[in-house]
């Protein structure tokens, strides 16, 4: 299976997502939530 790069963004992110707490878990929700809307909008 191929990824393209917003995919593989969304799982990093969501790999450092728990590690981002608590100073930049916010940030990186909102940097997760794009990158869904981004792909679910495709």
């Amino acid at each position: 299976m191929k990824l393209t790069e917003k995919e593989v963004e969304l799982i990093e992110a969501i790999r450092n997502y728990k590690r981002a707490y608590p100073n930049g878990q916010f940030e990186l929700r909102l940097y997760i939530d794009i990158l869904v809307s981004e792909l679910t909008d495709i």
